[in-house]
């Protein structure tokens, strides 16, 4: 058996998640440390692989209709706001509490504003402010678990008791305690989220970097002289793409509820238009027990449904990088038949 179908099998049997983006990864096209090296070949082209990872999320349904929702939840966010000519906060736009008509579509609040158009606003700001959050977590995630799985020693013991601690504690709990001490805020709120919600991330990041650093590719790296961060970020990150993306998904959607919880709280920016203060009003205003079903409903789903197609994309994400998960189409009966037959 050759070497490389040797260094093949090294890999962990319960580290499947990683699988999509497997070793060949390890060097770039530009040559990397690892080109050269006795026993191991060049990486396939990457217009193959780019080919075979399109394939399998075109052919996941649970992919493909979560992207489906997100993109026009996005393309809501971007283009929404252009098309809506009257100030969301305006007072009496229509009737108080008017159900929804053809002018109102989805009715009025307690002061006449149109809930419709404040929707539509409310989308740019919840979603870009997840995203955003989100991205905050995963950098500070990523690169404590980079660092920490990659060094071990007295670095990685410091690191693992910031990471416990923060793990032990209640992250919704401590940010609602956070909010309340700082001015508030879409900022603040972002800050808070980002500093209560990094460490289970992390502790998954620096797990996997763990077993990576015992790899063939990472040690031909070292012995050829590769610098630290090169090593990290160039060779071990882009072989947890994977992981991180999967907890950058599962962030948002983390991130997008947390908010919206901490603005119904009254913690977050009132004032603002996002899908969390339209609930703080809902709630302010006794809109349920007035059976003002029309004003809770359109926030409230919004939320659900962007959660749903993310949750979507991630199980899919999971299904694609997992091939214990991984459901191949099945031929059709009239193609099998012919293979039969010949």
């Amino acid at each position: 058996m050759s070497s490389t179908n040797s260094g093949a099998h090294n890999t962990p049997p319960n580290n499947s998640l990683t699988t999509v983006v497997s070793s060949t990864t390890a060097m770039n096209a530009g040559g990397t440390a690892s080109a050269g090296v006795a026993g191991m070949t060049a990486p396939p082209a990457v217009g193959g692989r780019m080919r075979d990872f399109w394939r399998m999320i075109t052919l996941n349904r649970k992919v493909g209709i979560g992207v489906l929702m997100l993109v026009i939840f996005l393309l809501i966010a971007i283009f929404g706001p252009l098309f809506i000519h009257q100030d969301p906060n305006t007072l009496n736009a229509g009737p108080v509490l008017s159900p929804p008509t053809s002018q109102f579509w989805f009715g009025t609040t307690q002061t006449g504003q149109n809930i419709f158009t404040q929707t539509i606003v409310s989308t740019r700001s919840s979603i870009f402010w997840g995203f955003v959050t989100a991205l905050l977590i995963m950098a500070v995630s990523t690169t404590i678990g980079l660092v920490s799985g990659y060094f071990g020693g007295t670095v990685d013991d410091v690191l693992s008791i910031i990471i416990n601690v923060f793990l032990v504690i209640p992250g919704l709990p401590l940010a609602i305690v956070l909010a309340a001490f700082f001015p508030k805020g879409d900022l603040t709120v972002a800050l808070v989220l980002a500093l209560t919600s990094w460490s289970w991330n992390a502790r998954v990041i620096r797990a996997q970097t763990m077993s990576m650093r015992s790899r063939d590719f990472v040690q031909a790296a070292q012995s050829s002289g590769e610098g630290t961060l090169h090593i990290i970020f160039s060779e071990i990150l882009p072989n947890e793409i994977a992981i991180v993306m999967s907890g950058f998904i599962g962030t948002v959607v983390y991130v997008i509820l947390a908010a919206s919880g901490l603005q119904f709280l009254g913690l977050g920016s009132v004032t603002g238009l996002s899908w969390g203060a339209m609930l703080y009003w809902v709630n302010n205003n006794d809109a349920i027990l007035q059976g003002a079903y029309w004003w809770f409903i359109p926030p409230t789903l919004c939320i659900a449904l962007v959660g749903t197609a993310l949750s979507l994309i991630n199980f899919g994400v999971d299904e694609i990088a997992n091939p214990r998960l991984r459901k191949e189409a099945k031929p059709k009966a009239s193609k099998a038949k012919k293979e039969a037959v010949a």
